[in-house]
């Protein structure tokens, strides 16, 4: 496995579980304290994205930092995958805003369309490593 497939698991994982976690504990305290969930689950999700991936590149030393051609372009392939959902959710919160809907779902549907393009993304990039790029 690729030292860039492994930062996808990584980023993957993260991207479920700080989404997940905002989801639970809103649930739990109310839409009235989205505000400072939103934004601790986003940095949390964020912190331990670079912590898991300091850490990956600690125990992999000699290969980390190495992308070859196929590495660049499965990357580039799930960046655009994953692309599509951030203006997905850009169109969403305008329609949204259109409509003057309240802050909440407009702010959660900016959040979802974030979550949505990296775990779409990164999806799309570990069924590239696994069963190589789609032909067009």
């Amino acid at each position: 496995m690729s030292f860039d497939e492994k930062n996808s698991w990584v980023y993957l994982v993260t991207a479920v579980a700080g989404y997940a976690t905002y989801l639970i504990l809103l649930a739990s305290l109310g839409p009235d304290a989205y505000v400072p969930l939103l934004l601790w689950t986003v940095g949390g999700a964020i912190v331990a994205n670079i912590l898991a991936r300091i850490v990956l590149a600690i125990g992999n030393r000699r290969d980390a930092g190495k992308r070859d051609q196929r590495d660049r372009e499965v990357f580039a392939f799930g960046e655009r995958v994953g692309g599509a959902f951030v203006v997905i959710g850009a169109v969403a919160a305008l329609l949204l805003s259109l409509v003057e809907a309240p802050w909440f779902w407009i702010a959660n549907a900016v959040y979802l369309a974030f979550v949505l393009s990296a775990i779409v993304g990164a999806a799309a990039r570990l069924t590239a490593y696994r069963r190589g790029m789609p032909q067009w």
